[in-house]
């Protein structure tokens, strides 16, 4: 897996372009496979590409495709904000990021450049990208024309937002600052933010923040009629040349852009003898106004003298022309050689490279948000297609999932039920489905009947189960994809979308039996609340386990929870935390959690624990301040059914959370039950979840 840094922007312009170029040199000194990624980019209808983007591959040479280098334009962005699609922008974004993270050795992703439209505002834009994709922020400020102190607490504010949603910063990067501040800035930063975090602090460079007049002509759609090799000359003032020539040459300054009607043939002339002259300053570039001309003989003048000025022609007026000259922001192009030299040696001279390397090359995460754990589950799921039953073939909740999985190609799926009134179902729903490419089994009439009838029979006759009995529960759905299971035709089965628990359950306990070692079926959900990915067990099947029963669905769910990439740091709930509390209920747990420790000694585990005090950082500092698992704990295991049905399901409804779930274990085969107000994404989760189970087992 590459190494990857996420430079957030706190604001537009604040000079990030230095530190990406500093930051990929520092990342080619460590490897020659270095990928460059900016989830969303501005809008490139104008120049036909992102400037970073090409600005980075070429100067840099990297190996990489420009289309893979982004996921969205940013009105893409912005419309799908608006109707509500943020996850289908961040699963994009994940999906493309992933997809570098497997070809490089290391990876800079560059934030975005938002300021507000469509109410989006960059700190929001890249706290949400940062968090999901799971690597560590480098924070930059810009310091251009604000307060000192103004400037470090909009840094701290910056750096606060970020943690607080659990972003891993590595570092800020106070840009742009005045050159006798530093040590101020330097000082005031390190005393408030933690010492693990670097502090960097670059001054303003003023020839790094001069337009070119390459920029000028693109923001002004001007055309060039003369020097279009000096387009990359650096504008350092701008001003108006509508007085007469002996005022105006007076005014002109070093690398001023001279903005003048396109018939004040005096101005055009004296400003290119003033170039020329060791008396007057070196001029960057004449904008000529309102898509006027020089006349014939003037233009031949021009033409004749040898300066190193650009004149170029717009279609706008002279005062509308000088307010738009003065809002353009300087960019950093790949031809601009000495604007990115500088670049790189100012990032060297101001920024603790060795330090930074150090970080970047010991960074390890175990964060995982839902998205990114949502993305993990289709990409498991996609290594080793299998094959999974789903009964309730006539249910539309089941067909629209099947649509969506077909599509996908993840899975061979089987559905039981009459392919005639399937097909009818699907053309009433209107579902692009195409079911020769799913088997249908009706269970009434099937061929497999009576070998499975046979292979019941004498699974069960031992409990009393006769022959005629056997061949009517062949035609159970539940049964019939149970012994599919059983016989080999389906690697597992989803169902519960119109069945209870226990008519889905029931035959897999039956036939396809628990693991070996594993006395009791237990289940966990995913719970992935905004910030985090919980495991959540038992909260589906066993009413009131006993203390040992708990201590087992304990250590099946801590395996559960590693297995789907999760961390287990399990906490027994309880009413009580610690050693406080007294009574059966808070015994059986505290029972329970020193069986854990004795059979899997490795295992962190804590109990009992109240709720708050295991997710909690700031009340568990409270009340439980010694424990390396209250505050983090990410598998949470319920005493009973009851405390943990309504549990899950009162976080589901209240904060929005997605419930992935139940996933039942400690079968032998992979069988899961569905609730009856499950929705399309759960059938969708649910049939992942059990793809990758099959996988494992």
């Amino acid at each position: 897996m590459g190494k990857a840094i996420y430079i957030a922007t706190i604001e537009p312009n604040s000079g990030k372009s230095l530190i990406s170029l500093g930051l990929l040199r520092m990342m080619l000194t460590k490897s020659s496979k270095v990928g460059f990624f900016r989830p969303i980019i501005n809008n490139s209808k104008n120049e036909g590409y992102d400037n970073h983007i090409h600005t980075a591959i070429q100067f840099f040479h990297l190996d990489i495709d420009y289309d893979d280098c982004f996921a969205y334009e940013q009105s893409e962005v912005v419309a799908l904000f608006s109707e509500g699609k943020s996850n289908q922008v961040i699963q994009n974004v994940i999906k493309k990021y992933k997809k570098l993270e497997k070809k490089y050795d290391y990876v800079l992703v560059e934030g975005t450049d938002f300021s507000g439209e469509g109410g989006i505002t960059e700190l929001d834009v890249n706290l949400m990208i940062a968090k999901n994709l799971g690597i560590p922020v480098l924070i930059v400020g810009s310091g251009n024309d604000k307060k000192k102190k103004e400037f470090i607490h909009s840094m701290q504010l910056s750096y606060t937002s970020f943690v607080n949603k659990e972003v891993d910063v590595i570092g800020l990067v106070a840009n742009k600052t005045e050159i006798e501040e530093i040590e101020y800035i330097t000082k005031k930063l390190k005393k408030i933010i933690p010492k693990k975090v670097q502090i960097d602090v670059i001054p303003k460079v003023n020839f790094l923040t001069y337009p070119t007049v390459k920029e000028i002509v693109q923001s002004l759609h001007g055309k060039v009629i003369f020097g279009e090799q000096f387009l990359d000359n650096p504008i350092g003032s701008f001003s108006t040349g509508a007085m007469q020539l002996r005022n105006y040459l007076t005014r002109i300054k070093e690398n001023a852009l001279v903005i003048t009607p396109g018939d004040r043939a005096d101005i055009i002339l004296g400003a290119l003898q003033a170039n020329a002259s060791r008396n007057y300053p070196k001029i960057a570039g004449i904008v000529l106004t309102g898509s006027l001309l020089p006349e014939e003989s003037i233009m031949k003048l021009i033409e004749g003298v040898q300066a190193t000025v650009p004149i170029v022609s717009v279609g706008s007026e002279t005062f509308e022309t000088s307010n738009k000259v003065g809002a353009v922001q300087p960019k950093i192009y790949a031809s601009h050689s000495k604007k990115i030299i500088l670049s790189l040696d100012t990032f060297d001279t101001y920024v603790n490279v060795e330090g930074l390397t150090n970080m970047l090359t010991s960074y390890s995460s175990v964060k995982l948000t839902p998205s990114m754990f949502q993305y993990n589950l289709l990409q498991k799921a996609k290594t080793h297609k299998k094959h999974i039953v789903l009964p309730e073939g006539n249910d539309e909740r089941i067909l629209k999932a099947a649509v969506r999985l077909q599509i996908l190609d993840i899975v061979n799926l089987t559905l039981l039920g009459d392919k005639e009134s399937i097909q009818q179902k699907c053309n009433q729903m209107g579902l692009q489905i195409d079911l020769n490419k799913i088997r249908i089994i009706n269970p009434e009439n099937s061929m497999y009947n009576d070998d499975f009838a046979t292979i019941l029979f004498n699974e069960r006759k031992h409990k009393g189960m006769t022959e005629t009995i056997a061949k009517d529960l062949t035609k159970d759905v539940s049964y019939f994809g149970t012994l599919m299971i059983l016989s080999g035709l389906a690697d597992g089965m989803v169902s519960g979308a119109i069945h209870t628990t226990m008519h889905t359950i029931k035959p897999a306990l039956q036939l396809i039996k628990t693991t070996p070692g594993v006395s009791i079926v237990s289940s966990v959900f995913f719970m992935c609340l905004p910030d985090r990915v919980s495991v959540m067990g038992d909260c589906a099947v066993n009413p009131n386990p006993n203390a040992e029963q708990l201590a087992e669905i304990a250590i099946s769910s801590a395996r559960s929870a590693e297995a789907f990439g999760i961390e287990a740091k399990v906490a027994m709930l309880s009413y009580s935390s610690g050693s406080s509390g007294k009574g059966e209920e808070v015994e059986k747990v505290r029972k329970a959690t020193k069986i854990v420790q004795a059979k899997n000694p490795k295992l962190k585990i804590e109990g009992p624990l109240q709720y708050d005090a295991a997710v909690d950082i700031s009340v568990a500092k409270t009340k439980m301040p010694n424990s390396e698992i209250a505050g983090q704990a990410s598998v949470l295991i319920f005493p009973d059914l009851n405390t943990g049905n309504n549990t899950y399901k009162a976080i589901q409804r209240e904060t929005g959370a997605l419930a992935i779930g139940p996933m039942l274990q400690g079968l032998n085969k992979p069988v899961n039950d569905l609730s009856r107000g499950c929705t399309v994404d759960d059938i969708f989760n649910t049939v992942l979840l059990t793809v990758i189970q099959a996988q494992q087992q």
